[in-house]
């Protein structure tokens, strides 16, 4: 019988190879023999180099956009809270806001996702007292969005829920040293925003406003105290429901967008006013300060079929 003399293919060639020289080598050659075989088998299958590579047109997006902003507040506050004192108390107010911006391509509505977090640090006029305040807000807002001068101008109109968790403390009170701040609103909504070229800088101008309209609030009864209403469960008009009457605020933010660097950073002015006169007491939170932060904006990328 004549020896078969047809050409090996390559992979074939290789395994022979790859058998010969496991044969004739030591146990630590062997091993090296192997790896170098199953590489040469990798190199050698087409297909599994063709799974491995991705052309342009397999990659698309969902239409998804998503921009997120993360700013750092500085501002002055003034409280008023007559449970706690009759006085005005004033002082730095340092704030994290953390927004998240929810579009889809060729939809009108978006989402507007807002985390704010604040601690301030205040003093009476005498400077006899002190008070701490901090607060946790968290908003959601549906909105629908219109474009014009050729999609320059966009405006977004709709609603938000509006839900705070927060306290002040009175460090000179001995008795009922500390008020808690809860309260949910629901209130329309709005956002602007123009670009414009500053010679060859893009700039994107953008306020925002927000009037809460109805809601509701805890709050203790004039002359009640927080032992009452937790320990002795004496309820006293506890929960009150709220409107732009009894609890006018205002909420606003104006801001700039520009590249530096290789980011893009926003820089503007915020302002954060809350009322309420509830139960015959009276609360007030003025805030105006400035914001600067970092601005992100991407797209999620699927795998076409």
């Amino acid at each position: 019988m004549k020896p078969n003399t047809t050409p090996l293919r390559p992979l074939e060639r290789a395994i022979r190879l790859a058998g010969q020289a496991s044969a004739n080598v030591p146990t630590l050659q062997r091993a090296c023999a192997r790896w170098v075989f199953w590489l040469l088998l990798l190199c050698l299958c087409p297909k599994a180099m063709a799974q491995g590579e991705l052309s342009a047109e397999q990659l698309a997006t969902n239409g998804k956009i998503t921009t997120t902003a993360r700013m750092l507040g500085f501002s002055h506050t003034q409280v008023l809270d007559t449970y706690l004192s009759p006085e005005h108390y004033t002082g730095p107010d340092v704030r994290f806001i953390s927004q998240t911006l929810r579009e889809r391509k060729g939809q009108r509505l978006s989402q507007l996702i807002t985390h704010t977090g604040n601690v301030a640090f205040l003093k009476n006029r005498a400077e006899s007292g002190n008070e701490i305040a901090g607060m946790y807000r968290f908003d959601y807002a549906l909105h629908y969005g219109f474009r014009f001068l050729q999609n320059r101008l966009q405006l977004q109109v709709g609603g938000r829920v509006e839900a705070n968790v927060g306290f002040i403390y009175n460090t000179h009170n001995s008795n009922n040293p500390a008020q808690a701040r809860v309260f949910l609103h629901v209130a329309p909504s709005a956002v602007a925003s123009y670009r414009l070229n500053a010679g060859r800088t893009p700039l994107l101008f953008r306020y925002e406003v927000s009037v809460p309209l109805l809601g509701v609030m805890f709050s203790p009864n004039y002359g009640q105290s927080y032992y009452e209403i937790f320990s002795e469960g004496n309820y006293d008009h506890n929960v009150v429901p709220t409107t732009i009457a009894s609890a006018p605020s205002l909420r606003q933010m104006l801001t700039v967008d520009f590249p530096l660097a290789r980011s893009t950073v926003r820089l503007g002015y915020v302002g954060d006013i809350q009322q309420s006169n509830v139960n015959a007491l009276k609360t007030h939170v003025y805030t105006h300060g400035v914001v600067i932060g970092i601005v992100k904006r991407f797209t999620l990328i699927k795998l076409a079929p």
